[in-house]
């Protein structure tokens, strides 16, 4: 809990500037697509992040490391920013400051981040659909969906929006049949 009050306290500031870099120069959705890739290459790269951990690996490796795989996808301010964050001893913090650039990002769009879990992969018909139905829940502007697969699920889809859960799922179904079941049986 202490560590993730800390973290949060060094990657605020820092995901705050960016989107005021950003909002100054009139590129707020480019950063937000180049925080995605940021946060993408990193999920898909361990020996990245090991690097880019690693207290004892130089500063000008990781720079070099670092515009080699991502110099020509992002924008040359957002590089810069990236420079400056491994000068500062601050770059293993880079995927949680852009995790909290998107959500700033996201609030100043009204833009709602829902978490869809689903059994097999949704169509875009089928995420379109989502996203009509969560735009009707929450009246946000638009809806951004992260999704993921959990063939426990049997079928159907469990949606999170900040702390609300909708659980359209075959196993969430039969969970609240037992329960029905149960309390009748009881009785």
């Amino acid at each position: 809990m202490k560590d993730s009050v800390v973290i949060e306290g060094l990657v605020a500031p820092y995901a705050q500037a960016l989107l005021s870099i950003a909002q100054n120069g009139d590129l707020t959705d480019r950063f937000a697509q180049d925080c995605l890739s940021i946060r993408s290459v990193l999920a898909s790269s361990p020996e990245l992040t090991q690097l880019l951990e690693n207290p004892i690996a130089k500063p000008d490796v990781k720079k070099g490391v670092l515009r080699q795989i991502l110099g020509e996808t992002l924008h040359p301010t957002m590089l810069n920013f990236v420079m400056l964050l491994v000068d500062r001893g601050r770059i293993p913090f880079v995927g949680a400051m852009c995790q909290r650039y998107q959500e700033l990002f996201r609030e100043l769009n009204q833009i709602v981040l829902a978490d869809v879990t689903s059994a097999v992969p949704l169509s875009d018909s089928q995420k379109d659909s989502i996203r009509q139905k969560v735009v009707a829940m929450t009246g946000a502007q638009s809806v951004e969906l992260e999704t993921a697969l959990d063939s426990e699920l049997l079928g159907g889809v469990i949606i999170k929006v900040g702390s609300q859960v909708i659980d359209a799922s075959l196993r969430g179904q039969l969970r609240r049949i037992s329960i029905q079941l149960g309390s009748a049986s009881s009785r």
